[in-house]
């Protein structure tokens, strides 16, 4: 597992100017989100590693999560993800005013396509899936609720970064290269940029086994915003993604996400 790029009490831009990070807060949200990824859980030592936490500190805000049942202990005494982080990720989904109406309209996509369908928002780097509706088939691979990618590796981050300028996506995501998740990932930001573009003229994205093998995707943003930060998605087994069903499967996400666009600005909701 590779190490975290922390930088105690870094400044970070706002729209009002720079902040001064407070460190200890920072921490704590940085162990938080290092708990919450990983794949199986971590001991101190591995989250010191990682961190680089003075010991003192890791030990006492460790026990502070602990204790507020923000992170969990293990019988073997490696730390998971505990139960108030799942009450305020379930907070955002009930009071964003965008969740309210997702759900039928992704309900309506996938029974009309017979794909898990996908909602996800773009969050700096990374898009993270907000609501999925699963396929007819369900031995089919899907995303849960929660999960982040980075952005470049999913068609939905690609649809929504094609909103942005070239230079504009360089500064989001950095000159690259990029993670490789499989051996069909993008890594460069040049055949990034090659791919933005064509989505800009074509209006969806498309991406191929680039994050999952045996999985094409396609995606369109939902227009409520400009830029976008929301898209929408279908997932498609490689061996079913013809032509005419990419063809298909588009027309029907462009659909839905100008139903829900208009339902949304109607609704008042930017």
């Amino acid at each position: 597992m590779a190490s975290l790029d922390i930088q105690d009490g870094a400044r970070a831009e706002t729209s009002g100017g720079d902040v001064k990070l407070v460190k200890s807060a920072e921490r704590t949200i940085a162990i938080l989100e290092l708990v919450a990824a990983a794949p199986q859980p971590l001991t101190t030592a591995e989250i010191f590693k990682l961190t680089g936490y003075p010991r003192s500190s890791l030990h006492w805000l460790l026990l502070t999560l602990l204790e507020l049942n923000w992170i969990e202990q293990t019988p073997e005494g490696a730390y998971r993800i505990g139960t108030h982080a799942l009450l305020c990720g379930t907070a955002y989904l009930d009071r964003d005013p965008v969740m309210e109406h997702v759900s039928g309209i992704l309900e309506k996509v996938r029974n009309a396509t017979s794909f898990t369908t996908h909602y996800a928002r773009l969050d700096r780097s990374d898009v993270i899936y907000l609501a999925t509706r699963q396929a007819v088939d369900r031995r089919r691979l899907s995303s849960r609720v929660g999960r982040k990618l980075p952005a470049q590796v999913t068609a939905l981050g690609k649809a929504i970064l094609s909103e942005y300028t070239d230079d504009e996506v360089r500064q989001r995501l950095g000159p690259g290269p990029y993670a490789q998740l499989t051996p069909k990932t993008v890594t460069g930001f040049d055949a990034l940029q090659t791919e933005l573009a064509e989505f800009r003229k074509t209006g969806h994205a498309v991406e191929w086994e680039q994050n999952t093998v045996g999985l094409c995707c396609v995606s369109v943003v939902v227009p409520y915003r400009i830029p976008g930060t929301d898209a929408m998605s279908c997932s498609i087994p490689v061996e079913l993604a013809t032509d005419d069903v990419l063809a298909e499967t588009v027309a029907t996400l462009q659909s839905a996400a100008a139903e829900l666009a208009r339902t949304l600005r109607a609704a008042g909701i930017r």
